[in-house]
């Protein structure tokens, strides 16, 4: 499965981030939800390593992998991307590519090839570098743009991560145990909370709607074609059972045939030839998302049938096609206009990604020596054994 450099989207949903220390010192009650909530933890902490002695600890991003928390692994232009910044998202990025198992997969392939000579291990620590490069870059576009973290974050986490402690019955080393256990620190925390509030600050100055950049119906529009996200309804006639997905007979299917091309032959014929698609869609279709669907699907390249998406996407808004033949049967589909203000926001999100992109190429990203010595595979062996201790101790 695929994990793309908006990974970073984990990052940005941090003003919760503290939901994955989940149970902290706690037996009998559930902290209250909300935001900064501390339920439903999702940091994958394994029962099965073997524990490692916590008193023995004093960096946690050293006892996992080698390097202390603050040696540099890579730079962005000036700025320094250190060891623990880069750890954090390894973590983040291994346990989501388990989630998308739900806990089925516990052994994970390190040395598949993933792409030509990039085996799973060091992919996943691409991909780690991506994110971390990310959240480098928004506090350079910040700097440049004189723009500050919003002042309350630090305060606001102060007052969680009080909480925490009271709630381990005021044993702050639990809590500081916690934190290690999702390659996290208070202080890292507050950083990330930060960055995610610099990425809103950033996007809402340089394509928010009063930037002068925020982008019109014809932008929008734009970008959706570029994505190839389209709408579009149909008229199917099945030439195969739906259900056993086995086809008909050649009779049937002649039948199917001559049906749609005496449907096309009216709408061709039409004065109002939308509104007639619509009463023989109703009367004719034997789409089974017909009743789901009514308004037509708004989809993107590749999720329906090739026939059906060539032939949609070379229509413009308003046009009916021919009789297209597809493994499922005989379409006759209308592509629809799509509503720029649903997809503003996404494409904001775009433009956006673009010019984080284009910082990361103007200052350029360099790798240090301490970045070859990571071994992803140890760092997560170790890591399970650093969490299965935490686990441990909050059970004690």
């Amino acid at each position: 499965m695929k994990i793309t450099k908006r990974i970073v989207a984990l990052s940005l949903a941090l003003v919760t981030a503290l939901s994955a220390l989940s149970g902290c010192g706690q037996k009998d009650n559930n902290p209250t939800a909300g935001s900064g909530s501390l339920s439903g933890s999702s940091s994958g902490f394994s029962a099965q390593a073997k524990p490692m002695d916590l008193s023995q600890i004093t960096d946690p991003y050293l006892t996992v992998s080698g390097l202390s928390g603050d040696e540099v692994v890579a730079r962005l232009g000036e700025a320094d991307i250190t060891a623990g910044h880069l750890l954090y998202w390894l973590s983040q990025v291994i346990t989501s590519y388990l989630s998308q198992f739900g806990g089925q997969v516990t052994a994970l392939p390190w040395d598949t090839e993933m792409t030509e000579g990039v085996t799973f291990a060091q992919y996943m620590l691409d991909q780690a570098l991506d994110a971390a490069v990310l959240h480098c870059s928004l506090r350079e576009m910040a700097e440049q743009d004189g723009l500050t973290p919003t002042p309350s974050i630090a305060s606001e986490l102060e007052a969680e991560y009080l909480d925490l402690v009271i709630q381990a019955e005021g044993d702050e080393e639990k809590v500081t145990h916690m934190f290690w256990a999702t390659m996290l620190t208070k202080e890292l925390l507050t950083t990330l909370n930060e960055n995610s509030d610099l990425y809103n600050q950033l996007r809402e100055k340089r394509f928010g709607e009063d930037s002068g950049h925020y982008p019109t119906d014809a932008e929008v529009n734009a970008y959706l074609n570029d994505i190839g996200r389209y709408r579009a309804k149909h008229i199917l006639l099945a030439t195969i059972d739906l259900n056993a997905r086995e086809p008909l007979d050649e009779a049937a299917i002649a039948q199917k045939r001559a049906t749609a091309d005496d449907l096309l032959s009216q709408l061709r014929a039409a004065e109002d030839p939308i509104a007639l698609f619509d009463d023989l869609m109703h009367q004719y279709s034997e789409d089974t998302g017909l009743e789901a669907n009514p308004e037509g699907y708004t989809t993107e390249k590749g999720e329906m049938v090739a026939p059906f998406e060539e032939a949609a996407l070379a229509l413009e808004n308003g046009e009916i096609s021919g009789v297209v033949e597809s493994d499922f049967g005989y379409h006759i589909i209308l592509r629809l206009p799509m509503n720029p203000d649903e997809f503003r926001t996404d494409c904001v999100n775009d433009l956006f990604q673009k010019s984080l992109d284009q910082e990361r190429e103007r200052l350029g990203v360099e790798k240090t020596d301490a970045f070859g010595r990571i071994d992803v595979e140890d760092f997560w062996e170790k890591l399970q054994s650093l969490q299965s201790a935490v686990q441990a101790e909050q059970a004690g």
